[in-house]
């Protein structure tokens, strides 16, 4: 009787279990091609994607190096039409620091071929009104010759003499009269 105890106790445990692990042994899968080739359609179209994407940061790039060289070009003409040069009292002879602002207009108008410039020679109210008119031509002369001692063309040089006419500043002091001693310059 132990024998079929131990027979029946086999059969219902043993040859079960056994039965269970070699069945629930995991199956080789086989790839699908449709999915490869998905799986590649996708890989290509976001490769496609990236490079547009490279290609568009590439423009905006460029156009912002244009923008910035461009800015760079208008703060220089900006600098040169605001930038005057002064003269002292009665005096047409170039200051230093004039001959610095002239020496960095003349680098600009040798970089800028094609502009033409006219020199404003300017006055305090001091003086008379022929006096002033004469100065103020000596004042615009001193620094159309400078300009074309430093390699601008005369052609590209006017000048123009307004003596008290058109005062910076219309204060009659020497703050003002200091203002308006100068010569201003005019890209035609």
């Amino acid at each position: 009787m132990q024998k079929k105890m131990w027979l029946s106790l086999f059969l219902f445990l043993v040859i079960p279990g056994l039965l269970f692990t070699v069945s629930c042994a995991k199956k080789t899968v086989k790839p699908d091609a449709s999915l490869t080739q998905e799986a590649e359609a996708e890989a290509a179209r976001l490769a496609a994607q990236k490079a547009k994407e490279d290609e568009i940061a590439k423009q905006r790039a460029i156009k912002e190096e244009r923008l910035t060289e461009e800015n760079a070009k208008i703060a220089a003409k900006e600098q040169f039409l605001n930038k005057d040069i002064y003269f002292e009292f009665d005096k047409s002879s170039l200051l230093p620091t004039a001959q610095d602002i002239l020496s960095d207009k003349a680098k600009w108008m040798r970089d800028n071929p094609d502009v033409s410039v006219t020199v404003e020679g300017h006055c305090d109210e001091r003086g008379t009104i022929e006096y002033n008119l004469a100065l103020g031509d000596r004042r615009a002369e001193s620094a159309r010759s400078f300009l074309i001692d430093l390699g601008v063309l005369s052609t590209r040089l006017k000048t123009i003499s307004y003596g008290e006419e058109c005062p910076t500043d219309p204060g009659h002091n020497q703050e003002a009269w200091a203002k308006n001693r100068r010569a201003h310059f005019v890209i035609e």
